[in-house]
């Protein structure tokens, strides 16, 4: 077996090297924002198509709209441009679907709710709360030996959050997945 590197090398690489450098993932991330009927049955079909086409879901959110017979989804997935516009026309077709958006990543707003639970007493605490002054992040309760704390905002903030409270002890955590809207006014 020849090695694999550079051209003209003799240098080996690794798995971890190779997968570093070619990526893990398919493209770039998606953020899909789903109106569907609410009805029994929905997110199911919805989900079901993805997972029959390979995908991974990597966050999903639903929750209800101004109209109380629709409810919108929110949906976070990598993937390919050609793959996803494929799957977006498959949904169309779902009798339960009213309208898809790819949100571009640019022009959309996007959040994340976390909420961690915190080994944290004596000096800890005041350094945990330091920490929350910095990210906004709000005391939700206090034990004796512990804190719950909530941080909202994007998912790399909320990933920098968690990397500086989980060397306290971190207990428990919930995050919401993220959830998304486009700036400015709405399309027709």
């Amino acid at each position: 077996m020849t090695p694999v590197g550079e051209p003209a090398t003799q240098e080996v690489l690794s798995l971890d090297d190779l997968n570093a450098a070619v990526g893990l993932r398919t493209g770039r991330k998606h953020v899909l924002a789903i109106l569907v009927e609410n009805k029994p049955g929905v997110l199911t079909r919805i989900t079901g198509l993805f997972a029959r086409r390979g995908f991974n879901i990597d966050t999903l959110a639903v929750g209800p709209t101004d109209d109380e017979t629709v409810s919108r989804i929110t949906l976070t997935l990598d993937g390919a441009v050609a793959p996803i516009d494929q799957v977006t026309k498959q949904l169309h077709k779902l009798v339960n679907v009213l309208k898809i958006r790819d949100l571009d990543p640019g022009e959309m707003l996007a959040r994340e709710l976390a909420m961690f639970k915190v080994s944290a007493d004596g000096a800890a605490r005041a350094e945990v709360m330091q920490i929350c002054e910095i990210f906004r992040a709000k005391v939700v309760d206090v034990t004796k030996r512990s804190l719950v704390l909530e941080v909202t905002g994007t998912c790399d903030k909320v990933d920098a959050f968690e990397a500086l409270v989980r060397p306290f002890g971190l207990i428990e955590m919930a995050r919401t997945g993220e959830i998304a809207i486009s700036r400015g006014r709405a399309e027709t």
